[in-house]
């Protein structure tokens, strides 16, 4: 108690120490100028006197330590959301100026109230960020800035443009660059922050309704594996080995479907899109196969034990008989369990056929009773997790694309697997509308996509 006593004294002396009319001469030259380190002086200055003024309940200087904290405060990207309305309670016909900033003109109507545009859609474009906006843009609608953060070694390049999301937050991710994160940063302000290790060379222009970005000196080959901070990071470890099966390949060709579709070469192509994905986000991944090639299915699980891999994800493409292929589709994910299903024992018998094994139908249950019972939670809540994002991408860009489930069923390919394994049947290859999607780049391109965004669930939830 005393000791708070003693800094509250403290407090007070120091804001005597000069007069109310000399701190706000100080403040106000500080805001004249273009240096960051004076416009947080200034910024302060304005807090102290604003403390001061209701200490002494004198309204005039309330009213200008008002006016300098949502002066100084916009300025600096500082939330002065609180300050605003009080000011706005105090004086609503004001109407201020940021010193030395035409651009930068607002009013305290136009803080409270929501922007006119809205952002369409944000997306790469090689090296440029492209952000489409429902209305022109203006020329004092955009502001950029850069900041260096001494403590985290990090420089951030920050673009303030008034508008709104349609969407939440989202983070971006561009090979060899730290962070890029888009959020709205108040009622009136999107912000978009690129963050990096090392300087960036970035310029912009608008282009009608566009925001472009355009990012140089982005050194593809390095990342930078984000340090955890506290007892539970919220960010990903990207620090994970990820084994990708493409599955069957060279004599054994899986389902052959509609069109004569063979499985084995849309599962690669799948598996291979995977990959790029995953290695653009900093994971490690290896596959099991990278070409039209055999591997018995205990090899499979065997090489990702051996790379000591943190996940085992196998993709294959479902079918059925002639009679029913133009009804039956959609898009399922298994994990390793005696299943009680039959639908998931003919799926099991269909992808198992190429196992070359003499073990019995008696052994194998009895194997499976034993094997990964530790590993079936953690692959039940992976398998939930690639359903979800692979459902989630697809429906973006495909209508009809059926959740057909999340199921349990005996797939040797699983079997052996030290660490949370999935099979993923991406779709039925014997349907003729869904065959077609299947050989289709752009909707491998979005299960990949999807099935990247579920890894990356199940491992920030995990």
């Amino acid at each position: 108690m005393l000791r708070c006593a003693a800094l509250l004294f403290i407090f007070i002396v120091s804001l005597h120490a000069l007069s109310d009319k000399e701190v706000l001469v100080r403040a106000n030259g500080f805001m004249k100028t273009s240096n960051k380190s004076n416009q947080f002086r200034a910024y302060n200055d304005y807090k102290n006197l604003y403390l001061r003024a209701l200490m002494n309940d004198d309204k005039k200087l309330k009213l200008s330590a008002l006016k300098g904290i949502v002066n100084s405060g916009e300025k600096l990207h500082i939330d002065i959301s609180q300050y605003s309305d009080e000011l706005s309670s105090l004086n609503p016909k004001s109407v201020y100026k940021t010193p030395n900033s035409k651009a930068n003109k607002t009013t305290h109507k136009n803080l409270k109230v929501k922007s006119t545009h809205k952002l369409k859609s944000i997306r790469w474009k090689k090296n440029r960020i492209v952000m489409s906006f429902d209305k022109k843009l203006r020329n004092n609608q955009i502001n950029y800035f850069t900041l260096y953060d001494s403590k985290t070694k990090q420089y951030k390049y920050i673009f303030d443009i008034h508008a709104s999301m349609l969407t939440r937050s989202q983070n971006l991710r561009k090979e060899g660059i730290d962070k890029i994160k888009l959020a709205q940063f108040n009622t009136t302000t999107l912000r978009l922050v690129i963050q990096n290790t090392y300087k960036l060379k970035i310029s912009f222009k608008k282009d009608m309704k566009s925001l472009i970005v355009h990012i140089k000196n982005v050194k593809k080959s390095r990342y930078i594996v984000p340090k955890p901070r506290g007892i539970t990071p919220k960010s990903v470890d990207k620090n994970k080995i990820i084994v990708i099966d493409a599955g069957h390949g060279g004599k054994d060709p899986g389902a052959v479907g509609y069109k004569r579709y063979r499985e084995k070469i849309v599962v690669l192509k799948i598996a291979q899109e995977l990959k790029k994905v995953l290695k653009s986000r900093g994971y490690k991944v290896y596959m099991t196969r990278d070409s039209d090639k055999f591997i018995k299915l205990r090899n499979r699980t065997h090489f990702a034990n051996k790379k000591r891999a943190d996940l085992f994800i196998s993709i294959h493409a479902n079918a059925v008989g002639k009679k029913i292929a133009k009804k039956v589709h959609g898009i399922e994910c298994y994990f390793l369990a005696k299943s009680r299903s039959s639908r998931a024992k003919k799926v099991a018998a269909s992808e198992n056929r190429a196992d070359l094994s003499d073990m019995g139908f008696y052994g194998k249950d009895t194997l499976l009773s034993t094997l990964n019972s530790h590993n079936i939670v953690a692959a039940n809540k992976l398998a939930i997790d690639l359903q979800r994002g692979a459902l989630g991408s697809l429906k973006k860009s495909f209508k009809n694309v059926k959740d057909a489930g999340v199921r349990e069923g005996p797939f040797w390919v699983l079997v052996g697997a030290q660490m949370p394994a999935v099979l993923v049947e991406v779709g039925f290859i014997t349907n003729p509308k869904e065959a077609k999607r299947l050989v289709n780049r752009k909707y491998q391109k979005a299960m990949a996509l999807g099935l990247a965004n579920g890894i990356e669930r199940y491992f920030r939830n995990n």
